[in-house]
């Protein structure tokens, strides 16, 4: 299997803008944004190929992708340029034309001068934007056995569902019979009418079958895009395969996330506080890397200065974080975060550096990095007032970056004395 390995080259598309994510996208690029306390979303990608074996790795980049480049340069140093493994940034140079990557077709096509100098058997294709585990190799086999020159990862999903993904149309034998993007009336399993097959966005070619693809699709007026031009028009062409998604996950669902928008963001890191979770991010068969900063151990205090002690319940919390006489409920907090005393935070994502000023009270918020809420702010407890001032989405999640100025609320004179008088037990913050 290693020689089989060897063969292989992998691609990860990682410059998409991931419109539906702004703000937390007006200054990274989606693969870059934090999920799950230290992790970038890309890092779940990443992490599939190292355990899957896949040691050759291209990272193609466009859209703001400094962030995404430090994290890649800082954290995933973690193969042998000796045996010829890397894992390397491919940012748009205008080799082939002057355009920048017009899709994701195109993003391959531009970057044709690096693949053939690999001299890959097998080229493997990835989104750097979705939260799963898989083995690739398993899927490597399949590709193999079936004699395919492009076999497609898929998931099934209901049928209601279907309009929003790529669906796949099959045959008994699992052979590829057509591919509707996002289609109104999806096409059923065979046997199982509720259900379809969606793509999951992971595809394996044959490298000589994909370069001839691309350079045929690069001289057409397409939108140069897997989805809508690559695999429709391989489809009548070449033997093309499904491969039905295996999950490492180990849970009794099937657990992949395109986490396109805020509210599928805010829900996907909720459910990681849960006492048992969907997505693991604790088994240690299936570690999931990224890059680590150099923090001390997370530090909850004031247990013996008289006022309440810091705490956190069904919540993650990162390394460097200090939680100073204040209660976390359900939240995420990433690396480097400061709670102040006196603070509740109910269901919430803090990003890296957050400082949260005394007094201050949050729920259903995500709060991005370096973002400084000042003393007595109240975000989330009026949608109405938090409009006025942030990103508040549909389903009430109020997003506050560096460039909004939460409300202040108006701090009690109890709160005040009960402040004093902790201080004068001991020092605090």
């Amino acid at each position: 299997m290693s020689a089989l390995l060897d063969d292989c080259l992998v691609i990860v598309l990682a410059g998409g803008a991931g419109e539906r994510l702004h703000p937390l996208t007006k200054e990274r690029a989606k693969p870059a944004v934090y999920f799950g306390g230290p992790y970038r979303i890309i890092d779940f990608a990443l992490s599939n190929c190292i355990n899957s074996g896949l040691r050759r790795i291209f990272i193609a980049t466009q859209y703001k992708s400094l962030s995404l480049n430090r994290h890649i340069r800082m954290g995933w140093n973690v193969v042998s340029e000796e045996l010829g493994e890397f894992v390397e940034i491919l940012p748009p140079q205008k080799r082939v034309s002057e355009h920048w990557y017009l899709g994701t077709a195109d993003a391959v096509y531009q970057n044709l001068y690096s693949i053939v100098r690999e001299n890959p058997r097998y080229l493997i294709i990835l989104s750097g934007d979705h939260v799963y585990k898989m083995d690739y190799a398993r899927m490597l086999r399949f590709h193999q056995d079936s004699r395919a020159t492009c076999t497609l990862a898929t998931i099934e999903v209901p049928t209601e569902d279907g309009r929003r993904f790529g669906i796949i149309a099959v045959d008994e034998t699992e052979r590829v019979t057509g591919f509707q993007e996002k289609p109104r009336d999806p096409a059923p399993i065979p046997g199982t009418p509720d259900m379809a097959l969606a793509s999951m966005g992971v595809y394996i070619f044959d490298t000589d079958v994909l370069i001839k693809a691309l350079e045929a699709d690069a001289n057409l007026p397409t939108a140069h895009d897997f989805g809508k031009d690559i695999i429709p028009a391989l489809i009548h062409e070449q033997p093309v395969y499904s491969y039905r998604f295996y999950d490492e996950n180990k849970k009794s669902s099937k657990y992949w996330r395109d986490i396109g928008t805020l509210d599928a963001y805010f829900e996907a890191n909720m459910d990681l506080c849960h006492v048992n979770p969907e997505f693991n991010l604790y088994d240690p068969e299936w570690p999931l890397r990224t890059y680590q900063p150099q923090a001390p151990p997370a530090k909850f205090v004031f247990a013996e200065s008289g006022r309440r002690c810091g705490q956190a319940l069904d919540s993650v919390i990162s390394p460097g974080c200090i939680v100073s006489g204040s209660s976390i409920y359900g939240s995420v907090l990433c690396p480097n975060v400061r709670v102040h005393s006196f603070c509740e935070i109910e269901q919430c994502i803090l990003m890296p550096g957050v400082r949260v000023g005394r007094h201050a009270r949050i729920r259903r918020a995500i709060i991005d990095r370096d973002v400084l809420i000042p003393r007595g702010a109240l975000i989330g407890y009026n949608l109405e007032e938090d409009r006025r001032r942030h990103t508040v989405t549909e389903s009430g999640v109020v997003v506050v970056t560096t460039d909004d100025e939460p409300f202040v609320g108006p701090i009690t004179e109890d709160a005040l004395r009960a402040e004093d008088e902790a201080d004068r037990r001991g020092s605090g913050a």
